[in-house]
């Protein structure tokens, strides 16, 4: 199996290899290399196609957690098709990013939904599909299925087929698929509809953009994320997390797919965590000393991280996340 796995990832690199040179002769190129990671027998990481994708396989199908990019779809797909011959069933968004939702749609059509009556066992009946049109079922907090289908108030960014079929509100969602308990867990934190999701078997947690191990976290303020939110969701992680105690040195451990960047563990949550608190705490006492947002900044409150997590430009810099914290802190009273 493992073999067949190689060779086929092989033949996927070499495809993209070729779109890359002939694209390098056209223009920019049609989507970038992935890098699949193995994890556990039955779980991987897709790393490169715009934010990371965690994959489960087993025999009742796939789950995949993210889409990437709508660019990098199809070669995700290719790379998901090379892992299992099964179809996709669920597919679940950590958030409503278009680097985590983007590829919804072709996965969701290369996929194949457990409730096609046909799937359903002794007396499921004929062929009839009852669900996304036969597609693999996409599981969000009803935050997430509001904006991707227009009903919060903004065009759809993409075709139904794309929108969550089974959307929840309550603290948490669990499914029981390829003989393993998924825990899809509600977070108000880097916006208001994140959902971390934990494989409790494989003991692998996706975080989505709650976590990203390039970056200082995105708090956007106008999809209702909070610095409190942030922090309670990074808390809420590092207990989900178990490390590798009390044989430290043999590795192992719970481990954790960020929504881009490396893989990590339990103790590097621990530091990302209190490094936001460390940062809110102190832009904190500089509101309480009446300091202004343009003060705050000038004052370097990321200082000990920004090199490691820091940016000076791109879609979400130092300043940019200095600034979100301080609007979403109170005012000093008084």
């Amino acid at each position: 199996m493992k073999a067949a796995i190689a060779l086929a990832l092989a033949a996927l690199a070499v495809t993209h290899g070729a779109a890359r040179a002939a694209s390098a002769r056209q223009g920019p190129p049609i989507a970038p290399a992935l890098d699949v990671v193995q994890i556990q027998p039955n779980f991987y990481m897709i790393a490169g196609a715009g934010g990371n994708i965690g994959v489960q396989l087993g025999p009742d199908g796939v789950v995949v957690v993210d889409t990437g990019s709508t660019e990098s779809a199809g070669a995700v797909l290719a790379a998901i098709k090379a892992l299992s011959p099964l179809p996709i069933r669920y597919i679940i968004n950590t958030a409503d990013d278009d680097h985590h939702v983007g590829g919804n749609e072709v996965l969701a059509r290369g996929g194949e939904s457990l409730f096609a009556s046909g799937n359903l066992g002794p007396g499921g009946g004929d062929n009839t599909i009852i669900n996304n049109a036969g597609a693999a079922s996409i599981v969000a907090t009803e935050d997430v299925s509001q904006r991707l289908s227009g009903a919060a108030g903004q065009p759809s960014r993409y075709p139904s087929v794309a929108w969550p079929t089974e959307a929840f509100e309550r603290r948490q969602k669990t499914i029981y698929l390829n003989n393993e308990g998924i825990q899809i867990i509600r977070q108000t934190a880097h916006t208001d509809g994140d959902a971390i999701v934990l494989f409790r078997r494989s003991d692998v947690i996706v975080t989505g953009d709650i976590v990203d191990m390039t970056h200082f976290p995105v708090i956007d303020l106008a999809r209702g994320g909070s610095i409190q939110g942030e922090i309670d969701a990074l808390n809420a992680l590092v207990d989900l997390a178990i490390p590798s105690i009390p044989l430290p040195w043999k590795g192992g451990g719970t481990t954790v797919i960020p929504g881009h960047g490396r893989l990590a563990q339990q103790a590097e949550l621990v530091e990302y965590r209190d490094m936001v608190t460390i940062i809110r705490d102190r832009i904190q006492d500089m509101i309480n000393s009446r300091m202004t947002l343009d003060q705050i900044k000038a004052a370097s409150p990321t200082k000990g991280w920004s090199q490691r997590f820091g940016a000076e430009s791109g879609p979400w810099t130092t300043d940019m996340f200095v600034e979100a914290i301080f609007k979403s802190l109170p005012p000093k009273k008084g």
